[in-house]
């Protein structure tokens, strides 16, 4: 088996040494994602805003591959704050359909960029 970078300039780009993205074995398992416009900005505005930039990079790079949001297995999301995790809720059950991925929320001290949330997500091909 073979691993494959995924890259999209539908996405944040990467400033740092990883990919956006890797596949391997019919699956895919992509970066921890910013609400970052492909052009490079950063949306600081409210968790919903920022959280659904985040989902907005991660279906663009899920589609990169030919995959969806519909054949996530895993996401994991971390936060600044948990007293957002209303609002963002709200935001990511626009993303996922039923039966919804297997999940971990959790509040971190600092997040890359000062943002309010990051995702990660594991999915099939």
């Amino acid at each position: 088996m073979e691993r494959n970078a995924i890259f999209t300039d539908k996405a944040a780009p990467i400033g740092a040494p990883y990919s956006q993205a890797i596949t391997y074995n019919g699956m895919m398992f992509c970066s921890g994602i910013v609400p970052m416009k492909p052009d490079g900005s950063l949306i600081t505005g409210t968790i919903q805003e920022q959280t659904h930039q985040v989902l907005t990079n991660l279906t663009n790079l899920l589609e990169a591959a030919g995959t969806s949001t519909a054949k996530a297995l895993k996401v994991n999301i971390f936060m600044r704050d948990m007293n957002d995790f209303k609002d963002m809720n709200e935001v990511y059950a626009q993303y996922f359909p039923d039966p919804k991925p297997a999940r971990t929320a959790v509040q971190v001290a600092r997040l890359p960029l000062d943002v309010g949330v990051e995702i990660e997500c594991i999915c099939a091909l």
